[in-house]
Formats: C-alpha cells, structure tokens, sequence
C-alpha cells in the first residue's frame, strides 16, 4: 500500500503488535510495566517505536503477554 498510513503502521509493526497484545491481555501500560519491573515510558517507547527491545524482553514479553516470541523479533 502506498497510503501514508499503512507506510507509518508497516514501520512499527512491532510495536502495533505489542500494543495489540497487551490490549487484548486487558492491560494498560503501566499493569505491563509492573508485571515486567520496568517503568510505563519504556512500554510506550517499545509500543511507539521509540526503543527496540532486546531479545530477552521479547522473552519476558511473550511470557507475559501469553503471545509466541517470534511475534515480537525485529527482522
């Protein structure tokens, strides 16, 4: 798709997964960020694009987001 939309949701797709996931784990940012030691701004980096998370995050996040990891890997 060539829309300016789809181009900004392409580019974070990872993070569009991210939120999707914690969503539907019927959290908010700030329930994640405690679930995972980690402070509510660092979610919504991850969740905006703003800061890759590691693999071992991806690890973490999967875990607690009941998701399978390799929905969470940068490519």
């Amino acid at each position: 798709e060539s829309t300016e939309y789809w181009q900004e949701m392409e580019k974070n797709r990872i993070g569009n997964l991210l939120a999707g996931a914690r969503l539907k784990a019927g959290l908010t940012q700030a329930q994640l960020a405690k679930k995972l030691s980690i402070r509510q701004n660092m979610v919504s980096d991850y969740e905006h694009g703003r800061r890759n998370f590691s693999d071992a995050m991806a690890k973490r996040l999967s875990k607690t987001l009941k998701v399978k990891e390799e929905h969470l890997k940068y490519y």
